[in-house]
């Protein structure tokens, strides 16, 4: 089963992580173990139902280390930290849990998966009914046919107006940074950027401002971004985006929000760094200065906040 969260996907049969359509390397018992923590998402994973799913009960290792090792290799992969997850939660003397929301290939959480699955083994059967059986016809049915095409009816309209509605607070949506130096190397820490802004832009509160970062629009390059696309997609009024470039022998990392309405830039702001850096480094800063735009451009803060 493929099983989606955030920008990412897992492939449980194949063992396969990808980031934004890009393949994560994850070892194959880190893999096993997100695979078993998506399929329980939301729910506890004992220590003890780790350790006999990833070694079995036959098999003698150092089981502390190894299961740090590999909870360590799948927090490295997604970018999650232990003291302020995202993803994988620590629950001390207990196990672990898989916190983010889960969906799978056919649109379906992994709660429900796990729930219909439940239902299919104890659904009761019900006696077929004949096409003369005089529940099926009458003018009682008749009511409830005409009633269940007035509610759908009725339900597809508030629908169509609740999806054209302009939103009571602004949407900002995230696209996932560009690395355009032509350095595979720096393909991971330029991927990331975008989960940072995620999640400062998050901490401002539901109530002030939508953050749209999981869309497969947010995933194109910047050539085949479309900002109207975007617009439809996301519902957003403004895109945040950005690429990392070679320029003038120093590492270029250009920031912008774009007003979706008419694909105007409203904020442009440059970062340069050694070809040395460590890009992982400039992840807070990118957020912070992101962070203040959008105080003052979306919100009209007027502050300027650190």
């Amino acid at each position: 089963m493929t099983y989606r969260f955030g920008i990412f996907e897992f492939d449980d049969r194949a063992a396969i992580l990808t980031r934004s359509d890009r393949p994560v390397a994850l070892e194959p018992q880190p893999a096993r173990a997100l695979g078993l923590l998506l399929s329980r998402a939301g729910e506890v994973v004992t220590r003890e139902e780790l350790r006999a799913h990833l070694w079995g009960g036959d098999t003698h290792v150092d089981f502390d280390r190894g299961l740090a090792y590999c909870i360590g290799q799948l927090r490295a992969a997604l970018g999650d930290a232990a003291d302020n997850p995202r993803f994988i939660q620590t629950l001390p003397r207990r196990g672990f849990s898989f916190i983010a929301p889960v969906g799978t290939e056919d649109g379906r959480s992994a709660f429900d998966v796990r729930r219909s699955s439940f239902d299919a083994e104890n659904v009761e059967r019900v006696e077929p009914r004949t096409p003369n059986d005089p529940r099926r016809s009458g003018p009682g049915a008749l009511l409830v046919a005409t009633a269940l095409v007035f509610l759908t009816v009725a339900a597809a309209g508030w629908w169509t107006l609740a999806r054209n509605r302009a939103p009571d607070r602004p949407i900002v949506a995230v696209a996932v940074f560009d690395n355009e130096t032509g350095d595979a190397s720096r393909e991971r820490a330029v991927s990331t950027i975008a989960d940072v802004i995620v999640e400062r832009l998050t901490a401002l509160g539901p109530s002030r401002i939508g953050v749209n970062g999981n869309s497969k629009v947010l995933r194109n390059s910047r050539a085949d971004r479309d900002p109207r696309l975007v617009a439809r997609e996301t519902h957003a009024s403004f895109l945040v985006a950005g690429h990392l470039q070679n320029k003038d022998g120093r590492l270029s990392l250009l920031m912008h929000i774009i007003r979706l309405d008419d694909g105007t830039h409203v904020w442009v702001q440059r970062i340069s760094r050694s070809p040395d850096d460590r890009l992982e480094s400039l992840d807070e800063d990118v957020a912070a200065q992101i962070e203040r735009a959008v105080r003052r451009i979306v919100l009209k803060d007027g502050i300027l906040v650190s």
